[in-house]
């Protein structure tokens, strides 16, 4: 027979468990939560009203679904002794004169800066002219026109590519034009963004709007000339 201590007890017991399975419960939620509001962000890469992204330095996951590429193990940037950050890029191909800004990863997101026509450089990546790393460079493209890097995807290679810092310019030469969807992109994130190897230069930005928001990236890979 049970006696009403023993039942007193398995109360307690009862009302514990039902405890630590909604603390279970709550804490899934809060990682599910997480990772869908930067999923979110990614996408909205090439909207300037709502950057996305987008990874050595932690690469950004995305920009767009790409966030900041999460950083090789021990990568570090090198560089060139006197380098300065980029100031402005320019693509005769497209007729585009952009300012440069520098742009952080926040949660795995790079979003670049606001006016559409600015666009941003992750201050974590290398700079033009130094001896290994990728520059990266990430710019909106909107649907209606008027993103710095609308057109993105219409160059080819051997399309020139220049970054001027204060008192300097590095010229580059487009290789390859690749179209990420947003899985596609995170996968290769960390080649994409990659600080380690050869130096190049990779511009990034949003395509495929569905009227609702962008679907893909496009990412543009180029080697220095001088």
């Amino acid at each position: 027979m049970t006696t009403e201590p023993d039942l007193v007890t398995a109360r307690r017991e009862a009302r514990a468990r039902r405890r630590a399975r909604a603390r279970v419960r709550l804490a899934v939620g809060a990682v599910i939560g997480t990772v869908g509001l930067s999923l979110v962000a990614w996408a909205a890469l090439g909207n300037p009203s709502t950057p996305s992204s987008p990874a050595d330095p932690p690469s950004p996951a995305a920009v767009s679904q790409t966030t900041e590429p999460p950083p090789e193990p021990g990568g570090t940037v090198a560089l060139a002794k006197g380098r300065a950050r980029p100031r402005l890029v320019v693509v005769p191909a497209l007729g585009v004169e952009a300012p440069v800004e520098p742009m952080h990863v926040v949660d795995g997101v790079l979003t670049p800066p606001s006016p559409a026509t600015t666009v941003g450089w992750w201050d974590r990546s290398a700079r033009p002219g130094s001896s290994k790393g990728t520059v990266v460079v990430a710019g909106h493209t909107v649907h209606q026109g008027g993103g710095a890097f609308d057109d993105l995807g219409r160059l080819v290679p051997g399309d020139r590519v220049v970054m001027r810092t204060k008192r300097a310019k590095t010229r580059y030469s487009v290789t390859r034009v690749e179209t990420y969807d947003r899985d596609t992109l995170a996968r290769k994130s960390s080649r994409i963004f990659r600080q380690r190897g050869k130096p190049r230069l990779v511009l990034i930005t949003c395509e495929d709007w569905d009227g609702e928001a962008y679907l893909s990236n496009t990412v543009v890979y180029a080697v220095p000339l001088d």
